[in-house]
């Protein structure tokens, strides 16, 4: 399920617009890598342990399918499964601009 884009098939209502959501778990590679590019892209984001919150492993399920696929983005109205940063910059230019970060 690399790359793909939940928020197409399925909107998530989002309350607050002023940072991405990273779900996340320990000894996730792929979440490492990734958090890795993000902030040397300059992109700001908060993070959620699906392993320790509840409600964080319940909406990551939702949108991967009934997995725990991680990582996965909520950004705006769009969840990004295992996106790649490209995948993440396009969907921050178009659901939330303010947060893409200036060069």
């Amino acid at each position: 399920m690399v790359g793909s884009v939940a928020g197409s098939a399925r909107s998530t209502t989002v309350t607050s617009q002023d940072h991405i959501d990273f779900f996340w778990r320990p000894g996730c590679g792929f979440c490492m890598s990734l958090e890795r590019r993000l902030k040397n892209a300059g992109v700001t984001f908060k993070k959620h342990n699906i392993w320790e919150n509840e409600r964080d492993r319940t909406f990551v399920k939702s949108v991967a399918h009934g997995n725990e696929t991680v990582p996965t983005l909520r950004i705006g109205s769009k969840s990004l499964v295992n996106p790649s940063l490209s995948q993440v910059l396009q969907a921050m230019k178009s659901e939330v601009p303010h947060l893409v970060p200036r060069k």
